[in-house]
């Protein structure tokens, strides 16, 4: 089992950054692509950034391209998401997300939510106009 626990949420500007962590315990040995997926107010969650175990390659959703990047250091078992130029339309709670990568094809499947079974409590990020 992991537990991740997600921290760095906030209001902001729009124009501003925030940098959220994800911090991962229990068995983070075993090789997990992370991703951050968020959802807001009435909608679905989202696929927003992900990152292979080997921090060898990352997705991004369109929207955030150029704004938002994802890294990881799995020395100490924690996953960065750093956004900047922040708009309105980013508000949402963002969630760190972990999948077991021999359990999925990561180049095929990274954005597929259904493969992440490990969740966190979701960190709050507004952005205001």
């Amino acid at each position: 089992q992991v537990k991740l626990v997600e921290s760095g949420g906030g209001s902001v500007q729009a124009g501003g950054s925030l940098t959220l962590s994800c911090v991962a315990s229990g068995r983070t040995f075993d090789p997990y692509a992370m991703a951050w997926v968020r959802q807001a107010p009435g909608n679905e969650r989202e696929f927003v950034a992900g990152i292979h175990w080997t921090g060898d390659t990352t997705y991004y959703e369109d929207s955030v391209k150029g704004r938002f990047f994802i890294r990881r250091d799995n020395a100490k078992n924690t996953v960065i998401l750093q956004m900047h130029n922040l708009k309105p339309e980013d508000t949402a709670v963002y969630y760190c997300a972990a999948a077991l990568q021999s359990n999925f094809d990561y180049y095929v499947d990274a954005v597929e939510l259904y493969n992440y079974e490990h969740w966190g409590q979701g960190t709050q990020v507004t952005v205001s106009s």
